[in-house]
């Protein structure tokens, strides 16, 4: 008869604590797994960024490699890096001035000039391919001044 007592007087606490440790543990999950997601998104835009900033970059090299320095039209080159990333890379001339390094300080009149240029290389990577745009695309502007040191000349 004292068990049956005993039994009585219980009123279920175990039953309420581990329920909320449930719910406790379950509340934790879901934010791990909104943390993992939201962190995977942050690392795919990054890679999307990256490749981008690596097209704009290959577009500068590719501009400046072709040697193509007019000073009476812009050179520029379009380039599809692969299905989804692509770069526009221009060259245009800004200025003639007498040659800026000491080393080379002839002066007017010398026969000798510094012609000032800019590479634009624009460069982006879109994240669902060609033609189709999203808010998770990257984009990448690079630019490069340069001169070159030549014959004084109304052209080069």
């Amino acid at each position: 008869m004292k068990m049956l007592h005993s039994h009585k007087k219980q009123q279920g606490a175990a039953l309420v604590i581990g329920l909320i440790l449930l719910v406790v543990i379950t509340v934790l999950a879901i934010s791990g797994m909104n943390t993992a997601t939201t962190e995977l998104a942050m690392a795919r835009n990054d890679q999307n960024y990256e490749n981008a900033f690596q097209a704009a970059e290959t577009g500068l090299e590719q501009a400046l490699g072709q040697g193509s320095f007019n000073t009476l039209a812009g050179a520029s080159i379009t380039q599809t890096i692969n299905a989804n990333d692509s770069v526009t890379a221009r060259i245009e001339f800004e200025d003639s001035t007498i040659v800026p390094d000491k080393a080379f300080s002839l002066g007017v009149g010398s026969g000798v000039a510094a012609y000032h240029f800019l590479a634009t290389a624009q460069a982006e990577s879109r994240r669902a391919g060609p033609g189709t745009t999203t808010d998770r695309d990257s984009t990448a502007v690079h630019t490069q001044a340069f001169y070159i040191v030549g014959p004084e000349a109304p052209t080069l």
